[in-house]
């Protein structure tokens, strides 16, 4: 029978061995999540019984979810505020500052407006502008979870930092559609 050396329960930072932290060495992220995954891996299990197997992929599974989870930003912020007690509340708080909700529709017009017109350009100016705006809100994000430790502010942040991630989804999409 293979066993594995992990613990099924265990939180993502955990898995990989990592801190619990936001800003997160991304290559020590990547390097861990390589030897994790080598030992999962459900092809390094393939002459294993059927039982073994199926460890094997809901191992490989979670670790890929893990990963994923972790090398974003915005969803390792999400998870972390969860871990730490302090659930931003996607789904049920949608408050945000008036002056934040303004901008955001400024740049949604932004955005329609240029797609209309195929205009590359004002997208790409567009999309320079908030990937600018979101780098500065995640180095903000970090301070607020690891430094301050301000787990309210952050959870107000990771929520506005879920509509910009969208938006800049969006602006993407516009960009491929006026490109094609």
């Amino acid at each position: 029978m293979t066993t594995f050396d992990l613990d099924f329960a265990a939180d993502y930072f955990t898995l990989f061995g990592l801190p619990r932290v936001q800003s997160l060495d991304l290559d020590s992220l990547s390097n861990s999540y390589r030897a994790v995954q080598a030992q999962v891996h459900p092809d390094k299990h393939a002459h294993a019984g059927a039982a073994d197997r199926r460890l094997a992929m809901q191992w490989a599974t979670r670790i890929n979810e893990a990963f994923q989870t972790l090398k974003s930003p915005g969803k390792r912020a999400r998870y972390l505020l969860q871990l730490l007690g302090h659930d931003p509340q996607i789904e049920n708080n949608t408050a945000m500052p008036a002056e934040f909700l303004m901008s955001q529709m400024e740049l949604r017009e932004s955005v329609l407006d240029a797609r209309a017109a195929a205009d590359e350009e004002a997208l790409d100016d567009v999309r320079s502008r908030l990937l600018s705006l979101i780098k500065q809100e995640y180095e903000r994000l970090a301070d607020l979870i690891d430094v301050t430790k301000d787990y309210a502010a952050a959870a107000d942040l990771a929520r506005q930092l879920m509509f910009q991630e969208k938006l800049l989804n969006e602006i993407d999409d516009a960009l491929e559609a006026v490109t094609a």
